[in-house]
């Protein structure tokens, strides 16, 4: 098995393992930015409060105020806080 990774690599150029590590960094750096935009917090916030117009558990609400709370003060389509009375 070890003959045939060091035979793969032989036959690999040194511009193609630096194209290949630029694409995989590329991905990585995209999927990062993802994780933190307003859009895709805004719709897992919605989720959760979805999620707790089922329960309607105190600290789940307290929670989610909180991460509303962050997200209003960060993005722009502002969400109305929670009254978790």
């Amino acid at each position: 098995m070890f003959l045939q990774w060091k035979l793969t690599f032989q036959n690999i150029s040194l511009r193609n393992l630096i194209l290949i590590a630029i694409i995989i960094s590329t991905v990585g750096i995209l999927v990062l930015s993802i994780d933190n935009s307003c859009g895709i917090q805004h719709m897992m916030i919605l989720n959760e409060i979805t999620s707790y117009e089922k329960s309607l558990e105190p600290e789940f609400c307290e929670i989610i105020v909180e991460k509303i709370d962050l997200f209003n003060d960060s993005c722009k389509p502002e969400i109305e806080i929670l009254d978790c009375g």
